[in-house]
């Protein structure tokens, strides 16, 4: 029997493959086959972390590619990897991809890519197959990516991305209003990697959402409204949550540490603040320890995941007879179920770097946030959070650039006392959740799409 087979490959960053798994599980549930292609860095960590995936549905498959990096390479090296892996892996997905069309009742017939890996496009249209791009931050950053040429003739940025403006933009009355240096490329690192990144992934980004057939989010129309209004190829299918279909989240590069739920079972409800940076942020040991203190200060029940490297150390230091002090009231994790961790009536709020992952996971369990972004598309996160939706508060730096412990424990308090925004929180919960209905909707549009194309 011949199989409607997919093809999906996501960019290799842990905020990336997760949404693009819980997408693809969406597929398989109505019978699509997939074959869900990782780099081989990636595909180790992620089969460590859930060796059980291979064998979780018959239509999924997990295959691996060379990224071109050598084992003990810096994968955070975002300008040097995404550089790399242009260079090597059009090259490797031909072949992979020529190796299943062997078949030929499994040939591929549709490639679903990250939107951030827009040389897909290329090896797509070459070898005859049709595209969908996935996006796994909000809408609107591939908004701005897919109007870089209007920003540049309107003199926003120039041709290096770089802004020519102090002044706020605003790409339609319905999209929010942004501030030019809070684009994507120019929050990812040094000047040269801000380059690297708006050369390689953002232009070839903008030419992989042109190509494509369809865009699939994972947002909702209520969250982005005017976005979607805009550009009507993109399909919000989200929020892509594995609670929505009561399962256990995969794609992660760490183990999660479950103890955390049975110690938030025995909390009070809302009566723990829940602080976790997602899977790139790193702090130094001044700002380490100014979080671990201000913690300590606000003398409140607090859960905390402080992630090892990526060899399993852990490079932070704690303040001397701090987990004396803090006993059973905080609980440190490396890493947390984070979905069920949201999910749980003892949460009251939310410390995060607003990636869009945690934002859609927070939004859709009623969680307000305390926001402490670290790179790239989680600044304009944070403005959807604190300035359009109303469900957060940002932190401030002093004049060294650290979040001090009073700021943090102010905010904390500030956080846990506003009725407003937990109201907020809770009806952007509901309005979040309707949508759904119009997510799947798009999603059947979506696979109604790929079956015609078989």
């Amino acid at each position: 029997m011949k199989n409607i087979h997919v093809l999906a490959i996501p960019y290799p960053a842990q905020g990336h493959v997760i949404p693009l798994m819980e997408a693809a599980r969406c597929f398989t549930s109505n019978g699509l086959k997939v074959t869900f292609v990782n780099t081989e860095f990636t595909h180790k960590r992620v089969l460590s972390a859930c060796p059980d995936i291979n064998g979780s549905s018959d239509l999924m498959q997990m295959v691996s590619i060379a990224d071109g990096m050598e084992p003990g390479d810096d994968r955070n090296d975002l300008g040097k990897l995404t550089k790399t892996m242009f260079q090597l892996m059009p090259t490797k997905l031909e072949e992979l991809i020529n190796d299943i069309n062997k078949n030929d009742d499994e040939k591929i017939t549709c490639i679903v890519a990250d939107c951030y890996m827009g040389w897909i496009s290329r090896v797509a249209q070459k070898m005859g197959i049709r595209l969908a791009v996935f996006c796994p931050s909000s809408s609107a950053v591939l908004a701005v990516v897919m109007s870089i040429q209007k920003l540049i003739d309107d003199e926003v940025i120039n041709t290096n991305g770089l802004p020519l403006t102090d002044q706020t933009v605003q790409l339609s009355t319905s999209i929010p209003i942004m501030n030019p240096a809070n684009f994507i490329w120019a929050c990812v690192g040094d000047p040269t990697t801000n380059q690297i990144i708006f050369d390689f992934a953002i232009l070839q980004g903008k030419e992989a959402a042109e190509a494509a057939d369809y865009i699939i989010c994972n947002s909702t129309m209520e969250l982005e409204t005017g976005v979607f209004t805009l550009f009507p190829k993109m399909l919000p299918i989200g929020p892509l949550l594995a609670t929505n279909k009561s399962a256990k989240q995969v794609g992660h590069f760490w183990n999660e540490d479950s103890s955390c739920l049975r110690w938030l079972d025995q909390q009070p409800v809302c009566s723990v603040i829940y602080v976790a940076f997602g899977s790139f942020t790193i702090f130094d040991q001044l700002q380490f320890e100014e979080l671990a203190l201000a913690l300590e200060d606000t003398n409140k029940l607090f859960l905390w995941v402080v992630r090892s490297g990526t060899s399993g150390s852990v490079d932070y230091v704690y303040p001397s007879g701090y987990m004396e002090r803090i006993g059973t009231r905080g609980k440190i994790v490396n890493w947390a179920p984070q979905q069920e961790v949201l999910n749980h009536s003892s949460v009251a709020c939310f410390v995060s770097h607003c990636g869009w992952n945690s934002t859609m996971e927070g939004v859709s369990n009623g969680v307000p946030f305390l926001c402490w972004p670290y790179f790239a598309d989680q600044f304009f996160n944070k403005t959807y959070i604190c300035d359009i939706w109303k469900t957060g508060l940002g932190l401030n730096q002093d004049e060294r650039g650290v979040v001090t412990r009073e700021e943090i424990k102010s905010k904390v308090e500030q956080l846990l006392s506003n009725n407003i925004l937990k109201e907020n929180a809770m009806n952007m919960q509901e309005k979040v959740m309707d949508s759904g209905k119009l997510s799947s909707k798009n999603l059947k549009k979506f696979i109604d799409w790929v079956k015609e194309g078989n």
